[in-house]
């Protein structure tokens, strides 16, 4: 029996401490919707937009594995396990947790903002060495179809992590039309709409609107005007 949960994007939890402007999907910080703690293994979705000069300072994290996708600018990272990176706009970024790390992330830039979407998974694994990997993404790539970003193989298109999900983005015309196969039985997909208009499984999703479905192995997606999303197929049983 398909399950659908709609989440629009004027729903979200909202913190603007004016260096930071956070919309989060799911309880976070001083947020708290008991209808909205997680989906399946999928914990945290913050769409930040970082100030100029500004950022997080050195916090811990552990038995998460942390995904970090810019979409606008750039964000340095620095970590327990010594790295010292930049990300931008077309890479992806991962950190198993595992027993514990610490780090540091903020914009470089003085002149401009750094947009970007932190994402928060259970793993299914507890206490792992933690790990750290960056890639960069050809983003022409997901022009018209639906191009992996991450999965839990480390052999296998994008970034790894220590849970049974998979993640594709598109960037898709007015009028392009695709299905997607959820990858294992019991996963569930919760998509959410970076820009445009798209109708998936009869739901239509605005910019930064979001569904959850399971229940399903199938879905059906149609961009109706040109749009950008990320399908994120996850446990909803981990």
């Amino acid at each position: 029996m398909e399950n659908i949960v709609l989440h629009k994007a004027d729903t979200r939890g909202n913190a603007n401490h004016g260096w930071l402007n956070a919309y989060h999907s799911f309880s976070f910080a001083s947020w708290y919707n008991p209808e909205r703690i997680q989906f399946g293994a999928l914990r945290v979705l913050n769409d930040d937009t970082i100030a100029g000069g500004m950022g997080f300072g050195t916090h811990p994290h552990d038995n998460m594995e942390i995904i970090t996708i810019p979409l606008e600018g750039d964000l340095a990272h620095k970590d327990s396990m010594g790295n010292t990176e930049i990300i931008k706009h077309g890479d992806i970024q991962v950190m198993s947790a595992g027993t514990g790390v610490q780090h540091s992330e903020f914009n470089p830039n003085a002149d401009q903002q750094t947009k970007l979407l932190q994402i928060w998974l259970f793993p299914n694994k507890r206490n792992v060495t933690p790990r750290y990997q960056q890639i960069t993404l050809n983003v022409a790539d997901r022009h018209n179809k639906l191009a992996q970003v991450l999965s839990p193989n480390a052999d296998d298109e994008g970034v790894w992590i220590h849970q049974d999900a998979w993640f594709n983005m598109g960037n898709f015309d007015a009028g392009i039309a695709t299905e997607y196969k959820i990858k294992k039985e019991g996963n569930g997909v919760y998509a959410f709409v970076l820009k445009g208009n798209v109708t998936i499984n009869g739901q239509e999703l605005n910019t930064r609107d979001a569904v959850g479905i399971s229940g399903t192995d199938t879905l059906t997606i149609k961009a109706n005007s040109d749009a950008e999303f990320l399908l994120m197929d996850i446990p909803m049983n981990y």
